[in-house]
């Protein structure tokens, strides 16, 4: 019983201050982290501490966004909001098209001169490309997708530590209203995208070296 009830209290002061909870949280496998990196741990173990340092705020992250309707982004946003931000994702995705098929071209002539035409050297050159440029391009999409959902969950929730007003669905967790608090005050934009962000930077490094030779 004595568990339970200690269980009870530290559920209860985070859901009174859960942002400072999480973001203590993050603080405490940041170092972590910092101290994985200056002794040499394993990448599967970096792993697992940067999956513990963002996991409470992405599943919070994760369980307000999924429960919020799509009409609600709808509804906060003007005809105007709605037109720029396409126009702003087609030039972003024609830019990035043309640096594909540039980039691309580049890359497999250096394939070839490095390779002097020997296929199978070819085949391992362009492995070993694709091993260096790959974890970068996948840490890139995911700082997008971080800088995205913490947008949306500035729209949603706001800024504050647990908003006196939110645009969160009431039914998401009505009938355990702490928890909703909790959820709804880890789900914040500031934390989410610091974890997050964090992440994005750590990504490429999980790899370990990889010595890239054209």
């Amino acid at each position: 019983m004595a568990g339970v009830a200690a269980g009870e209290r530290i559920a209860g002061a985070v859901a009174r201050h859960p942002l400072a909870w999480g973001a203590a949280w993050s603080l405490a496998f940041g170092a972590l982290l910092v101290v994985a990196l200056v002794t040499d741990w394993p990448a599967w173990a970096d792993a697992i501490v940067l999956t513990a340092m963002v996991g409470p705020s992405l599943a919070a992250t994760v369980t307000v966004l999924h429960a919020t309707p799509r009409r609600h982004f709808d509804e906060m946003s003007s005809v105007f909001g709605h037109f720029a931000v396409r126009y702003a994702a087609l030039v972003i995705g024609v830019v990035a098209w043309s640096a594909s098929v540039v980039v691309g071209a580049a890359i497999s002539q250096a394939i070839q001169l490095a390779a002097e035409g020997r296929e199978d050297e070819i085949l391992g050159t362009g492995v070993d490309v694709m091993l260096f440029l790959v974890p970068i391009l996948v840490a890139l999409l995911w700082a997008a997708f971080v800088l995205r959902c913490a947008w949306f969950l500035g729209r949603v929730r706001g800024w504050g530590e647990v908003p006196a007003s939110d645009r969160v669905p009431p039914a998401m967790l009505a009938s355990r209203p702490a928890l909703r608090r909790t959820v709804i005050g880890l789900a914040h934009p500031g934390l989410f995208s610091a974890t997050g962000l964090v992440v994005a930077v750590m990504l490429p490094a999980l790899q370990g070296t990889h010595e890239l030779v054209l």
